[in-house]
């Protein structure tokens, strides 16, 4: 008999009994509940109160920063002429910019003829259109020729096109291949008439045969060329490609640049325009040549070294036509001639300090006029004056109270909290307050059309005209207002909030405390729950000895029944 179930031998649900008691010792318990939840509650508030102070935190930094009230706008009477910015501290005034002449970057021109010829010789019946030295690949299927389908595979040779030339014409239209020339020539008693809108192979694009004609049409440049996507062995090169033995370099500006003959030709130019050269590398398909253009404006040279091999050789570029670059030259308010190297005037360039100008145009003139942007500055006054009045709006509601119809009264979390009272407080003195110490005109924020409200605390701006006359004619003074390191408001402001939720401020210590107070609380409920659980275990014992003899009184009850009967 399991003697633990409560009643089983004396019909006393005596564990019921044991759980009210339990509950009735636990009383203590739940008052102290109560009072952690509170203290929770005044710290969730002072959380709120310390998130909305470091915004407002945020605002006054911005305020007390001599950089706002040294930013500086650009103007640009046209703007497809220059570009301007200042920097905070720029010179002030308006300057008429004159570009004479824009900074270009020099050139270097590779020698023509790169690619190698389609044929060394006008017999083009072996020069299969897969492995021919065309720019492009020739992609199969058919173009026209006056009217007339030609159907061409990849495999035909270049004499296979102009026989299937022929014969879709009768004879009307032949080709020919000139090796002299390196180019291909259509002939014709009358007129030639090329191409359809449904052509789909690219033949007579690749073989540069653009225009209709009578008699001839001929491709309009040589078709022999480097092939970019091809190792540079294979890339139809007129002077064969040599890596020295397979570790090939060469120096452009002094920069090093290593390939070897296995390397795509394209791969080797991207290697050129991603290093520190200062140099664009690129392939001209047109006219078969590479060219190497500065990245930087002005009259600079570029210097080019074979180390190892011949790239440099091969390609062209050491027999270059260097086309010097230009530095711009300009005029500032009719002055004498200047000079940039780049078409970024800087202050090294014009004496103009902080202001950075753009030429667009050649042979154009524009104004650029620099002043305080005083936009920027109302707009961090406005947000300050938005964060001010969120903090205390935060705070009367937190510390407020209440009374409903039937005089019952509800108070805030933190009513006659005294730091949070104080908070206020500080904010107000330190916000409506006379500035003293400084020697300007303007001493306090109604200086500026702020007004104060007594009866919420807040600020507002209610003339927004008084402070736009301030910013444009007494901006030194609106910036000592705020900023002055010792005196203006937004240091008060930054150095009060700064002891308040600082890593050592009052806040976040009072913050602390509260968290301390409710961890003893955790602690104190642990501590009574374990004695209600032993006082729970004590009579439990108790009352499964009381079963236990119950069942004994039970049993011997039963003996003296059937011994009587």
């Amino acid at each position: 008999m399991d003697l633990s179930v409560s009643g089983l031998a004396s019909g006393f649900d005596w564990k019921s009994l044991v759980d009210q008691l339990a509950d009735v010792e636990r009383a203590p318990q739940t008052q102290l509940l109560s009072e952690q939840n509170k203290l929770q509650q005044r710290n969730n508030a002072y959380g709120s109160m310390i998130t909305q102070l470091g915004v407002l935190k945020n605002r006054v930094s911005a305020l007390k920063s001599p950089d706002l009230f040294n930013a500086r706008t650009a103007a640009v009477g046209d703007s497809s002429v220059a570009s301007a910015s200042g920097s905070n501290g720029a010179i002030q005034g308006s300057f008429t910019f004159n570009f004479l002449q824009l900074a270009t970057a020099s050139r270097l021109t590779g020698s023509s003829g790169a690619g190698r010829a389609l044929s060394a010789t006008n017999d083009v019946s072996a020069l299969v259109l897969s492995s021919a030295g065309f720019s492009s690949s020739v992609s199969p299927g058919e173009f026209t020729v006056n009217g007339k389908r030609v159907s061409i595979a990849t495999s035909d040779t270049l004499q296979q096109v102009f026989d299937k030339i022929s014969t879709a014409t009768g004879g009307v239209v032949t080709g020919s291949y000139n090796a002299s020339t390196d180019r291909i020539s259509l002939a014709s008693a009358g007129e030639i008439v090329l191409g359809s809108a449904a052509d789909s192979s690219n033949f007579l694009q690749i073989a540069r045969l653009n225009n209709n004609g009578t008699g001839t049409v001929a491709s309009s440049s040589e078709l022999g060329s480097v092939k970019m996507a091809n190792a540079l062995s294979a890339a139809n090169f007129t002077t064969a490609v040599s890596d020295g033995g397979g570790a090939g370099k060469f120096r452009i500006n002094g920069v090093e640049i290593s390939f070897t003959v296995g390397d795509k030709v394209a791969d080797v130019l991207k290697r050129i325009n991603d290093s520190t050269a200062g140099v664009t590398a690129s392939f001209d398909a047109v006219n078969d040549r590479f060219t190497l253009v500065n990245k930087s404006t002005g009259d600079l040279g570029v210097a080019l070294e074979d180390v190892t091999g011949n790239f440099l050789a091969a390609s062209g570029l050491s027999a270059a036509t260097l086309q010097r670059g230009r530095s711009l030259l300009y005029t500032v308010n009719n002055g004498g001639t200047l000079t940039s190297q780049s078409n970024t005037i800087t202050e090294a360039s014009s004496g103009l300090a902080g202001l950075t100008v753009t030429a667009l145009k050649e042979g154009s003139a524009t104004s650029v006029t620099v002043g305080s942007d005083t936009s920027k500055i109302k707009a961090a006054i406005n947000d300050f004056i938005t964060e001010y009045n969120g903090v205390q709006s935060l705070i009367d509601s937190q510390t407020a109270s209440s009374t409903d119809a039937k005089g019952k009264v509800t108070a805030g979390i933190l009513a006659s909290d005294v730091d949070a009272n104080d908070v206020a407080s500080q904010l107000r003195s330190l916000a409506y307050a006379q500035v003293s110490g400084l020697t300007g005109t303007l001493k306090r924020l109604e200086s500026l059309g702020i007004a104060t409200n007594s009866k919420d605390n807040t600020l507002k701006l209610e003339d927004s005209a008084k402070l736009d006359a301030a910013l444009a004619n007494n901006l030194i003074d609106v910036s000592n207002l705020f900023s002055d390191p010792t005196y203006g408001i937004a240091s008060k402001l930054a150095a009060y909030l700064e002891r308040t939720i600082g890593d050592d401020g009052s806040l976040l210590t009072r913050q602390t405390n509260l968290t301390k107070q409710s961890q003893n609380i955790d602690s104190q409920i642990a501590l009574l729950e374990k004695n209600v659980q032993v006082h729970k275990e004590q009579l439990t014992s108790r009352f499964v000895a009381m079963e236990s003899a119950q069942a004994q009184v039970n049993r011997q009850l039963q003996y003296l029944s059937k011994y009587f009967s």
